[in-house]
């Protein structure tokens, strides 16, 4: 009954940090911004992406309140038809650029090349750099409002997190987890105060940096090895001493990151063993989440059957607390709360799987995206 209350404890404190993150401290670009008389250009990063890019395309071409924008586009040895498809959404419209990138050299990994190539030949006027995925759709006013609050923040790399579109099962089960873990386990306003490179998060799939601030950190060089390029890049910005914020871009970008469920998985596995460090650590934070996340359900429902209801009300109480805690994470980021909360506990049993089966693949030098090794 001590272990349980204690977990009991637990669950309470980072529910109500996410209570805090989410009403206090999470940064919300909304409204019409103000037009941006700045240089912007947007940097599309695209391999094998003929199915999906011609949304995000069109999403930028329609971008309002940036009259200096321009758009970039990086064909990174694609062999499925994508050029052809940029050249029949964009037509022969002059703010957009096709390139063909070089095979990424030594030490570097795909993304972060082909980030770096489209950053080093961008327009030299732009001040601002947007990085957008292909899986990404903008709503009209984005880039401006993301610049306005970028510039408004004082910070050198925002980080517009997008609304997770979900379609399938897997995505309701395991996406919604990206927003929570930061949203609970991250001191938002701390991150943004402390220039402690470990204290950083961002995400890749639309990223604004101010130009100065990113030459400064090194650019994509800096981090050219590196499988969470995003979170990396954020870390080098603090280490040149930059300062970084997230964001909620609910209203500002969707993004759907994968089909189904072999995507998914693969996805998750390529990164997550970067993300946990070493596996005594992943190892641990796994057990942890387990057993703050998971397994009061199941000792509300074993205890119940075995006739110690004071015990099972406890451990029920601590599973609908880990509920309220993913509930406020989803509706203060545009996710779908109803009733995908509920199934928190096996949410977090997903994760804990994906989490072995990165490091299992890493160990055996089998980790692998878009026909490319990753380690």
């Amino acid at each position: 009954m001590i272990l349980l209350l204690m977990v009991l404890a637990g669950v309470a404190a980072l529910t109500a940090h996410t209570l805090v993150n989410a009403g206090r401290w999470l940064r919300r670009p909304t409204g019409t911004p103000a037009e941006v008389t700045e240089p912007v250009a947007v940097l599309l990063p695209l391999r094998d992406e003929a199915t999906r890019v011609t949304p995000c395309l069109r999403a930028l071409l329609a971008q309002r309140g940036v009259p200096e924008l321009r758009i970039v586009v990086l064909d990174d040895g694609s062999t499925d038809g994508t050029r052809e498809v940029v050249h029949a959404v964009v037509g022969d419209d002059p703010r957009v650029t096709l390139l063909d990138g070089g095979a990424p050299p030594p030490g570097w990994l795909g993304k972060p090349h082909a980030c770096w190539q489209l950053a080093t030949r961008a327009d030299p006027a732009a001040t601002v750099l947007v990085f957008v995925d292909a899986d990404v759709v903008l709503a009209p006013h984005a880039v401006a409002a993301a610049v306005g609050e970028l510039r408004a923040a004082r910070v050198a790399l925002l980080s517009p997190y997008p609304r997770i579109l979900v379609t399938t099962v897997a995505d309701r089960l395991v996406q919604p987890l990206l927003q929570w873990l930061w949203l609970t386990f991250l001191p938002l306003r701390a991150m943004e105060r402390s220039a402690r490179p470990s204290l950083a998060a961002a995400g890749g799939q639309f990223l604004v940096v101010d130009r100065i601030g990113y030459t400064a950190a090194g650019g994509h060089a800096a981090v050219a090895d590196r499988i969470l390029e995003d979170v990396e890049l954020a870390r080098a910005v603090k280490r040149s001493g930059g300062q970084i914020a997230l964001a909620d871009g609910s209203r500002l970008a969707t993004c759907q990151m994968y089909d189904d469920w072999p995507q998914l998985r693969d996805g998750y596995s390529k990164s997550l063993w970067a993300s946990f460090g070493r596996p005594t650590a992943a190892a641990t934070a796994v057990a942890v989440l387990l057993l703050l996340y998971t397994a009061p359900p199941l000792v509300a429902v074993v205890t119940w059957a075995s006739g110690a209801p004071g015990t099972a009300t406890v451990a029920a109480g601590t599973y609908l607390l880990g509920v309220a805690g993913r509930v406020v994470s989803a509706r203060a980021t545009g996710g779908r709360w109803w009733p995908d909360a509920l199934g928190h506990p096996a949410s977090v049993a997903v994760l804990g799987w994906l989490t072995l089966r990165s490091y299992h693949l890493r160990k055996q030098r089998r980790l692998s995206w878009r026909g490319r090794p990753v380690v």
